[in-house]
């Protein structure tokens, strides 16, 4: 299944890092509570329902396997990553929407506890792996990618995000994961 993924330019590459600058974008996020593994699942229903139609405007998304079709004035496109950062609350679970959204025309959420905002341009350090979405996956690459952002000697800004790219049906050596930490990469 092919979806619209988040634009981003590649700064430097190194190995299995990179630095990237995004653009802004829009993100249906909402919070929840649960484990690290089990704040997505809690989470995607409500934030699914959102893009599938239970929005102020009834806009709807196609689904692609299986195709099916209804009748809607516009449909939201399912789009990549799928990301997760831990707030003292719970969990941030977000959706990218697609690029050809804005704040005035993107369908504002049924649920009050879906909310849409605009995520400034902003620059990241990543680390790309495949595999099973898991805590113990999810800690050891934080602590590879905090370690390579300490080598490199770039200053961390902000907490790390999870990104899923995959559905759960496919199969767990095909799934792409990373993790982002917002970074300064010039020198104080």
């Amino acid at each position: 299944m092919t979806v619209e993924e988040a634009k981003y330019d590649v700064v430097s590459t190194d190995g299995n890092y990179e630095i990237r600058d995004y653009p802004p974008y829009i993100v249906a996020e909402i919070i929840v509570d649960g484990t690290l593994e089990s704040a997505g699942s809690i989470a995607f229903n409500r934030l699914f329902a959102y893009i599938s139609g239970k929005n102020k405007a009834n806009f709807k998304i196609l689904m692609t396997a299986p195709v099916s079709q209804e009748a809607a004035s516009e449909k939201i496109a399912m789009t990549a990553p799928v990301g997760q950062r831990r707030i003292e609350e719970g969990w941030a679970v977000s959706f990218t929407m697609p690029a050809k959204y804005t704040m005035e025309t993107i369908p504002l959420p049924d649920d009050p506890a879906v909310k849409v905002r605009l995520v400034p341009a902003h620059r990241m350090a990543t680390v790309r792996y495949s595999g099973t979405w898991s805590e113990q996956r999810y800690r050891r690459y934080l602590g590879e990618l905090e370690y390579w952002i300490k080598q490199k000697g770039y200053r961390i800004l902000g907490k790390a995000v999870w990104a899923r790219y995959n559905p759960p049906f496919t199969p767990w050596f095909l799934r792409r994961n990373e993790i982002l930490i917002p970074v300064d990469t010039e020198p104080e």
